[in-house]
């Protein structure tokens, strides 16, 4: 279990923290603890930031919850959370454990400080500790989209923020299970769901994909209307 506060929590914090200080890659690594209330009372909650070059001006910035859903003792239940969202997590830690060496070689290049680096964001507290609501969900990116929007980037600017950094997110969440498919949720981000369709038929054309049809494409080509809440609102 790794629901805020717990023991679990605290190792799951510690394992990510490790993976990436395990790099060669100059990844910065932020905590962000805070305390706010639930329907438990006031409980201690720790986002995850990691940053590559924090000082460039852009960032795609690749996010997921490493919280777990949190039952009372009475319920007699356990939430495991693989698919929501362990799996989601060790995805960005082998991402950026396959890249370390072109990421490094990048840091090496001669006065190289590229505009667009990567930063990898865990959330805390994403599920609700009782019942789903707008002040009983989402407590690390409700408190942590505030804090950047109050941080001047680059360093030192006065009219922009972290956010206005932020090129684009990727959120990923309740990805493990077998067959998935992923549709288009958002019109105005169009054009980067179509470069990872690009890039998916490419893989398969090179024989790079396993188990894997194109029958059943992972990023298939249709608009989802509903409207999902989860971190990246």
């Amino acid at each position: 279990e790794r629901y805020p506060g717990s023991p679990g929590s605290y190792a799951a914090r510690q394992h990510i923290m490790q993976r990436i200080q395990r790099l060669q890659a100059d990844w910065v690594l932020e905590i962000d603890t805070f305390l706010s209330q639930t329907p438990y009372g006031y409980r201690s909650f720790s986002n995850i930031i990691s940053t590559l070059n924090p000082t460039a001006k852009r960032h795609l910035v690749l996010a997921c919850h490493y919280d777990s859903k949190y039952f009372h003792p009475w319920d007699n239940r356990v939430f495991v959370g693989a698919t929501d969202s362990a799996v989601p997590c060790a995805m960005l830690l082998e991402l950026a454990r396959a890249l370390d060496k072109q990421l490094l070689s990048l840091e090496k290049i001669p006065d190289s400080k590229p505009d667009l680096s990567l930063q990898l964001i865990f959330f805390d507290g994403e599920e609700a500790l009782l019942h789903w609501s707008l002040r009983d969900s989402l407590y690390g990116s409700r408190h942590l989209a505030p804090k950047m929007a109050s941080t001047p980037h680059p360093p030192g600017a006065k009219d922009t923020n972290q956010l206005h950094g932020m090129d684009l997110l990727v959120l990923l969440d309740l990805i493990g299970a077998p067959n998935p498919t992923f549709p288009n949720f958002f019109p105005k981000s169009a054009r980067w769901f179509n470069r990872l369709e690009a890039i998916e038929q490419e893989l398969h054309k090179l024989g790079l994909l396993k188990d894997y049809s194109l029958e059943r494409c992972y990023f298939q080509n249709h608009s989802y209307g509903g409207v999902i809440q989860d971190d990246h609102i």
